[in-house]
């Protein structure tokens, strides 16, 4: 069998499933030989994945690559279909790249570490199946399956308030995911043919009204996942409750699931439904950025106010995805690719705080950064880069979202400078909350008490080596972004051109930058409109 004929994402998805089972049979009780079992077992599986992009997945392509179907069920066309296209190629590398390094970073858990062990590895693949599946059914199965393995993580091995954060995260989001199976079985069976192929699916032709609700039904799902205010309550408390590992799933992988399946499904499957939808979603992401801005900047407690900052900063995918621009759209992708990395470097280096002061509380903190040299720089390192300096990938993808926005010709003038400068309230806010933070925790005068009954040890080669890890690809994307969006630039180019079909006044105008070079009176005048000038034609 030659490589590019290899069942790749069929194997990337089962490998580190088949072997968690295995971890049972290893005589370890205090976990030193599993978590090495499972760390091979991941660098084998990014490996695999790495492997997988370079044979076959060509850059160019905006369709499906790594196509694998092997059939289940005839009757229904159920079939196990997994591929890769500029959507979720990226996404599967970042799990990859980011489940590693928290296998990494759960070396101190040795509190039922075959159980830990066991089911990282199990989300693992599940992580990777909701980004390469083709199936609606399969989607949905992978989509609940993931959310088992961060329910027992976060109710055995979280803080205090484990048990209340654990049932608030699965009533939510299981809550969400009914939305999924009823909006996805209502397009299988829908018209003649009763398929779950989500290509078939798409090609199907759906009267406004119906796409109208299943638009709303996925966005109701993916809002909780993304997360979208007001569904976004149940992210703080995990957060507030969850171990390092946890934290980095949840911010590096679990909130881009909302994005890509916007994209995917929202999008890309229901464009009529999507012009009606586009300036809600453009007012939930102004919403999330600013209140989630502001909350974080109340916040004492390190945990929440760093998710609320994953939060405000997820509010950009939201515009990205409504701006009806190339580049708009590359921002959104490039967003959710670089939060993941940032976003999973700030909450392990919340973890390796909490581990050396024993608080999460800002007010009892003070003064470590001169018992700390070394998570010092690492914090400042990660805050700056959270809060989108220059050089750093934060800012490519802020800055192409606003370009996108800017230069969209589907809506007004007025709303694209209110959007814009709302938008850019978030952005001044950040580094002020994030700044003051670090102020707090690491300048200033030592606190007494924390210092007599602490050992306050700098950070051991392991740390710093996931950390650089982490800001090494954060770094480069900022100074070479087109490393990244040459990977999925093919695809999302392809999704935003198909749905400006959807809005008449778009179909003459295809261009990210419809403007560019006009000398006095922008050609497309009439373009300039928050809605369509006409009801979009049902497709």
């Amino acid at each position: 069998m030659s490589l590019t004929n290899f069942p790749w994402l069929t194997t990337i998805i089962l490998f580190p499933v088949i072997a968690a089972l295995f971890i049972w049979l290893i005589p370890d009780k205090e976990g030193k030989t599993v978590r090495w079992y499972a760390l091979v077992v991941a660098l084998i599986d990014f490996i695999l994945i790495v492997s997988a992009f370079y044979v076959g997945y060509d850059l160019d392509n905006p369709g499906l690559q790594l196509v694998e179907k092997y059939t289940w069920i005839p009757d229904l066309d159920l079939k196990w279909s997994v591929a890769a296209d500029g959507l979720s190629m990226p996404l599967i590398l970042l799990t990859g790249f980011v489940t590693t390094l928290a296998i990494m970073a759960a070396w101190p858990v040795s509190f039922k570490p075959k159980l830990f062990y066991f089911l990282m590895l199990a989300m693992y693949g599940g992580q990777i199946a909701v980004f390469a599946v083709q199936d609606m059914l399969l989607f949905f199965l992978a989509w609940e399956l993931e959310l088992v393995p961060v329910y027992l993580i976060l109710s055995i091995w979280g803080g205090p308030k484990r048990l209340y954060a654990a049932t608030k995260f699965i009533l939510y989001t299981a809550g969400g995911s009914l939305f999924i199976l009823v909006a996805g079985l209502t397009m299988a069976f829908y018209g003649d043919t009763t398929t779950f192929d989500m290509t078939a699916i798409a090609q199907k032709h759906y009267p406004l009204n119906l796409q109208l609700l299943l638009y709303g039904a996925f966005l109701i799902a993916y809002g909780v996942k993304l997360p979208i205010f007001p569904l976004h309550t149940w992210l703080p408390d995990a957060h507030g409750e969850a171990t390092a590992p946890a934290h980095m799933l949840l911010a590096g992988i679990l909130l881009k699931m909302g994005g890509y399946a916007l994209i995917r499904m929202n999008a890309a499957m229901l464009p009529d439904a999507h012009v009606i939808f586009a300036p809600v979603l453009i007012i939930l992401g102004v919403v999330n950025i600013i209140y989630a801005a502001f909350t974080s900047f109340a916040q004492r407690n390190l945990k929440r106010k760093i998710a609320y900052s994953s939060i405000s900063h997820m509010g950009f995918v939201l515009i990205g995805i409504a701006s009806y621009t190339e580049i708009g759209m590359s921002g959104a992708m490039l967003q959710m690719i670089s939060h993941g990395l940032i976003g999973a470097s700030l909450f392990f280096m919340v973890g390796a705080t909490y581990d050396r002061t024993h608080t999460l509380m800002l007010d009892e903190m003070g003064g470590v950064g001169q018992k700390m040299k070394k998570i010092f720089a690492m914090w400042t390192a990660c805050c700056l880069a959270s809060l989108a300096l220059p050089g750093m990938s934060g800012f490519v993808a802020e800055l192409m979202v606003f370009i996108g926005m800017a230069t969209s010709d589907a809506y007004s003038l007025t709303f694209k400078l209110v959007v814009i400068l709302l938008a850019a309230v978030g952005v001044i806010l950040t580094p002020i909350y994030l700044l003051s933070m670090l102020r707090e925790m690491l300048y200033g005068p030592e606190n007494p008490e924390l210092v007599a009954h602490t050992h306050l040890i700098d950070a051991e080669p392991r740390e710093v080596f996931i950390i650089a890890c982490l800001l090494v690809p954060v770094i480069g994307i900022g100074l070479y972004p087109k490393s990244v969006t040459d990977i999925y630039e093919a695809t999302t180019d392809q999704v935003t051109a198909f749905i400006r079909q959807s809005v008449p006044t778009l179909q003459t105008s295809t261009t990210a930058f419809p403007c560019a070079g006009a000398s006095d009176v922008c050609p497309h005048g009439t373009l300039f409109a928050l809605t369509p000038l006409k009801a979009p034609a049902i497709r």
